[in-house]
């Protein structure tokens, strides 16, 4: 592994034009992630989007800087709450709020799932 591939673990599989590259970066991963399991820790996270615990923590600490989450301790463990009103960063998202797209991708299967941070369905 060169220094382009640091804080990379498999991708999956590469598709049919020779590429490995998945639609969301690093840090959309996390996130969803952290909206389906708001008490994750890192250790969970990193296997779960393919990164290493290292590469996650500096992930984690880029989207609370930017305003996407917070952390609060809860006994021994942080908790995340994300701010499902902070907007996309990139100017073709201009306008448009993150917790739609995560309400989307955190849900399990079809339909309503959890809104992200709260544990509770899209419907209740």
């Amino acid at each position: 592994m060169g220094p382009a591939d640091e804080g990379k673990m498999n991708m999956g599989p590469t598709d049919e034009g020779g590429g490995s590259w998945t639609l969301l970066t690093g840090h959309g991963h996390v996130l969803v992630e952290i909206a389906r399991n708001p008490k994750a820790r890192i250790r969970d996270i990193a296997p779960v989007v393919g990164l290493t615990e290292r590469t996650v923590q500096v992930i984690v600490a880029d989207l609370e800087a930017a305003g996407y989450l917070t952390r609060a301790r809860d006994g021994r463990r942080n908790r995340y709450t994300i701010n499902s009103g902070s907007l996309f960063r990139h100017p073709a998202q201009q306008g448009h709020r993150v917790g739609p797209f995560l309400a989307l991708l955190a849900a399990d299967g079809d339909g309503p799932g959890p809104k992200p941070g709260t544990g509770r369905s899209a419907s209740d």
